[in-house]
């Protein structure tokens, strides 16, 4: 069943284009329209009991990147810090909700509305028919909310931070919280390449769209762990 609070936090949202934390970002005059996602798994239509914000770091994503030449990597739109990989919702117990439907798909012009925010086209298609048709009925609402959410946050100088001496996931954690009061340290995941690269933030969520503490195997690296962040610049 859909929650209430999704039809409320939609009905909120602004027109204009959602905007990542993004060094620069100028929108193409064009995209061509992705390739209908293909389902990397099974269905599964369970009730939604949370919900995970997942933002990418963009600059460690394009150093281990096959596609340089992409929006997000190749400098030509910008230069990208913190962007929304997904909104993605949870189960109360065991695997999550997917692909509940591919169709309708996200027009083109919705898909470059959103680029700023998610920088790769074939990506919002991919999460819209994995993740978002398990929550509403259209891609519009699905990105409405997951921009209203976004809009919401204030994202760390994370460039700043990567040159901190002995730089921890509690740092990063912290520096978060700081930047947005509402959220606390158990609320925060970090997530980190098997080298300690930092490669994304999970904001928990509950049903009710307020921060919630994340479960053990969304919190990720404890703070006391050593962290690294690739600048890319």
């Amino acid at each position: 069943m859909k929650p209430v609070h999704l039809a409320m936090l939609a009905a909120a949202a602004l027109p204009t284009p959602a905007l990542a934390q993004a060094y620069q970002c100028t929108l193409p005059q064009r995209i061509e329209r992705p390739r209908p996602a293909v389902p990397d798994g099974p269905v599964r239509r369970v009730p939604v009991a949370s919900y995970i914000l997942a933002a990418s770091w963009s600059p460690e994503y394009c150093r281990m990147a096959r596609n340089k030449g992409s929006m997000q990597c190749s400098g030509r739109n910008g230069r990208f810090g913190f962007v929304l990989h997904g909104l993605w919702p949870e189960a109360r117990n065991g695997p999550p909700p997917q692909w509940c439907a591919t169709a309708p798909r996200p027009s083109p012009d919705l898909i470059r509305r959103n680029l700023c925010m998610t920088p790769v086209p074939w990506l919002l298609e991919h999460e819209w028919a994995k993740h978002g048709s398990c929550m509403v009925k259209k891609p519009e609402t699905y990105f409405k909310v997951s921009a209203i959410l976004w809009r919401s946050l204030r994202w760390p100088d994370a460039d700043r931070l990567s040159r901190k001496k002995g730089l921890t996931a509690g740092d990063l954690r912290g520096a978060f919280v700081r930047a947005n009061p509402a959220w606390k340290a158990g609320q925060v995941g970090i997530v980190t390449s098997r080298n300690g690269w930092l490669r994304a933030i999970h904001l928990c969520y509950g049903r009710d769209f307020m921060p919630r503490n994340c479960p053990r195997r969304n919190f990720g690296s404890a703070d006391r762990t050593p962290l690294k962040i690739w600048r890319g610049l």
